[in-house]
């Protein structure tokens, strides 16, 4: 069962807002490769303190909404 995430914005908009949002995720934190989400989010999950699930909630609420997700 594969975790995809659904983004509206670029990659490279969510990168940076999520960089704003959390000042200690770096970009190799951030680097997405297709086929590859769950890494991504496993790696954002451990540094966030938070589920898989909820990283890729904030990340698919980000690119939604432009950044304006708490």
């Amino acid at each position: 069962m594969g975790m995809k995430l659904k983004l509206e914005a670029p990659w490279e908009e969510v990168k940076e807002k999520m960089k704003e949002n959390n000042i200690n995720l770096t970009d190799e934190d951030l680097v997405y490769e297709p086929g590859k989400e769950e890494e991504l989010l496993a790696r954002l999950a451990a540094k966030m303190n938070r589920t898989p699930q909820q990283v890729k909630d904030l990340v698919e609420s980000i690119s939604y909404n432009k950044g304006l997700a708490s």
